[in-house]
């Protein structure tokens, strides 16, 4: 099966054939640097991270483009409310969203521009636009004139005839149309100004991913992503004006990432449900995030509660168990294990470690089906499980150990093409522990002593004691496991 892509501007699935063969050309829309980026954002980084990955893996070159929006009202208003320069603030946020990325080990793209680095491209797109007479100046600003581009709306869908009924009455004066947008901001006392042929200023906030598209990509390229909220208007007008200035279309497929609710409401800062990526990843491991948003095709929305992300949680740490069992107690096996050796261990087991290449790439071969992938993923680890309990806390030797080293290979390998899986088991069974044991009001110390008390207690045979400090970890959510090496504890779900 080809990769097939769902293009947001067709409105259909088509299969993906790069305008330049074996090369990809990926342009995906990034943060204004005012503040820290919140959960709306680790989605549609997540989403175009796995994207990224997958392409990578189809052995294609691909050249990823990431910008960052470095000047815009709302960096001049927090420069202004701190009384700094807007470089400060920009900068600022520009580390704190490499923090959180790292953290949700997103890679970085090939490429990650600023918009005041390509303020001349932007102008020169501008000057076309003003000598073609689809753009024109209007007081101190430049406005691209919609009605100049006949096509106007055929990404989201939108008759300007429409758009203008619906336009509020009180529109900009300096407008000719209300629907017409700012191409050249002209510069206000004590702003941050370049200089242009229409005097000081700033670019609109659309003409900044045209220009760097077009200076990084070309005049037409393979991909431009971002969240379903950029559709309209930006994506909208960087098509206006990419296609009005250069005579050729601008993108071939454009990808869009669904919304994150929080337990079923719009996320909204007016609303009290607004969680920035740095709070969220004080209670939630990272991966566990990955998996959460991952577990639903991109273009669903996705419901953020407490309840859908202790479920990615339990699931990673069913993964990352199974994983653990299997380091433990499978031996190193020398020399050739012949496959039917392995096969007659469990048949069963056998099979879906073959099937699982096949499916993986059957699933994102169809627009990126991740929420398929991680299906496929838990069924191998079920399947594994049950292999490993048949043997309790036996060592597996032969072909039965082959067979799980096997099936954990293949549960990693196609786990981390999705940024899954990444650490040893007890590494994140120490940071998950870490992690759930601040909601339990409890430190690591007391929770070994309450352990070593009890077993002093079985010790003693007073069964009762060892009983009564059990269900008192149980009640604040430490589980025990007790093995033939000792006891290990975990903290479980609060939910």
């Amino acid at each position: 099966m080809s990769l097939q892509v769902y293009n947001s501007l067709t409105r259909t699935k088509e299969v993906f054939e790069p305008l330049e063969p074996g090369k990809v050309r990926f342009y995906v829309c990034g943060v204004t640097v005012y503040d820290h980026c919140h959960i709306g954002h680790a989605r549609s980084a997540i989403v175009f991270d796995v994207i990224y990955r997958y392409l990578l893996r189809k052995g294609l070159e691909v050249t990823y483009v990431r910008n960052f929006t470095d000047i815009d009202d709302k960096i001049i208003r927090r420069a202004n409310e701190e009384r700094v320069d807007f470089r400060t603030i920009a900068d600022r946020y520009i580390q704190a969203f490499y923090e959180d990325m790292d953290a949700l080990g997103v890679l970085r793209p090939s490429l990650e521009p600023l918009a005041t680095e390509n303020i001349p491209e932007m102008i020169e797109i501008i000057h076309r636009l003003m000598d073609k007479g689809i753009a024109y100046v209007s007081g101190s600003d430049v406005y691209f004139a919609v009605e100049g581009f006949p096509e106007y709306g055929k990404l989201s869908g939108r008759a300007l005839d429409d758009m203008m009924a619906g336009a509020r009455v009180e529109v900009d004066v300096h407008k000719r149309n209300p629907m017409d947008f700012v191409l050249w901001k002209g510069s206000k006392p004590g702003e941050p100004a370049w200089d242009s042929p229409w005097g000081p200023g700033r670019p609109g906030w659309h003409i900044e991913c045209s220009a760097m598209g077009k200076r990084f990509l070309g005049e037409t390229f393979d991909i431009h992503g971002g969240g379903k909220d950029l559709i309209f208007p930006h994506h909208e007008n960087e098509i206006a004006q990419s296609e009005a200035a250069f005579g050729v279309s601008f993108v071939k497929y454009w990808i869009h990432n669904g919304f994150v609710n929080i337990n079923d409401e719009k996320m909204s800062k007016s609303l009290g449900n607004f969680f920035t990526i740095r709070d969220v990843l004080k209670r939630v491991h990272p991966e566990a995030l990955r998996l959460f948003v991952l577990s639903k095709h991109y273009r669903s929305p996705v419901d953020f509660s407490d309840e859908t992300v202790a479920e990615a949680e339990r699931g990673l740490e069913k993964l990352y168990g199974t994983l653990g069992v299997v380091r433990e107690r499978t031996a190193e096996v020398t020399g050739e294990t012949p496959d039917q050796a392995m096969k007659a261990q469990d048949p069963e087991l056998w099979e879906a470690v073959q099937r699982l290449p096949s499916e993986f790439e059957e699933a994102m071969d169809n627009d990126f089906n991740t929420a398929q992938v991680t299906g496929y993923l838990f069924g191998l680890q079920r399947q594994l499980q049950r292999f490993l309990d048949r043997f309790g806390q036996k060592k597996l030797k032969g072909a039965a150990s082959v067979l799980a080293q096997r099936a954990a290979s293949q549960l990693v390998e196609h786990s981390r093409a999705l940024g899954l899986l990444e650490r040893e088991p007890l590494r994140f069974m120490e940071e998950q522990r870490k992690l759930k044991l601040v909601e339990t009001g409890m430190t690591e110390q007391e929770v070994e002593a309450l352990i070593r008390q009890r077993d002093q207690a079985r010790q003693a045979r007073d069964f009762g004691e060892a009983d009564r400090i059990r269900g008192e970890l149980e009640a604040s959510r430490i589980q025990l496991e007790d093995t033939p090496t000792g006891t290990r504890w975990k903290v479980s779900s609060g939910v």
